[in-house]
């Protein structure tokens, strides 16, 4: 999928995983990788916990203790913060990922 499919609104028929993300409304990570996904097409859960303590807390139990944002899950798999993500696109393994239906 290239930009001008995307901004057109345009999604593949590919991608099958239900992705959460864990955000701030201005973490600048968050929002690069929100990005990512939005560019590859994909439809997310988003939890925005801006000072909501109960939330990141429940999010830190998901994310083995991890209470920094973005937190990541594809298919309830915890992949991380924003840089796992990148890291895992660069390594050519997140459309794999995300074409796997929720088991």
């Amino acid at each position: 999928m290239n930009l001008i499919q995307r901004l057109m609104g345009q999604k593949p028929d590919n991608i099958h995983a239900n992705v959460e993300i864990y955000t701030w409304q201005t973490c600048p990570y968050c929002i690069r990788a929100k990005l990512l996904l939005w560019l590859k097409g994909v439809d997310y859960t988003e939890y925005k916990i801006d000072g909501d303590e109960a939330a990141r807390t429940k999010m830190a139990e998901r994310a083995n203790g991890r209470r920094t944002v973005p937190q990541i899950f594809i298919n309830n798999r915890h992949i991380g913060g924003c840089d796992d993500l990148h890291s895992l696109n660069a390594q050519k393994q997140l459309d794999s990922l995300l074409q796997q239906a929720v088991s």
